[in-house]
């Protein structure tokens, strides 16, 4: 399977979405609450969404999937 990362950062109420490449289905999505999180842990670098390495936006989207599933059984 196939990811986009679908990014509003510079706007009042930032998001980011996880998308299904091939469908377009809405498969996570992070609030401005959530995004805050996650920079304050460290785990969210604004520079590797900019990245073209399938690597890094590998590992990128495996622990934004993380943290959403983590964050829903709280």
């Amino acid at each position: 399977m196939t990811y986009l990362i679908d990014a509003w950062l510079d706007r009042p109420d930032p998001c980011l979405r996880i998308l299904h490449r091939e469908t377009g289905e809405v498969c996570a999505v992070l609030d401005a609450e959530a995004l805050d999180e996650l920079r304050e842990q460290g785990e969210l670098d604004l520079h590797e969404l900019g990245s073209s390495e399938p690597g890094i936006l590998k590992e990128l989207v495996r622990n934004l999937f993380l943290f959403c599933y983590a964050r829903a059984l709280r």
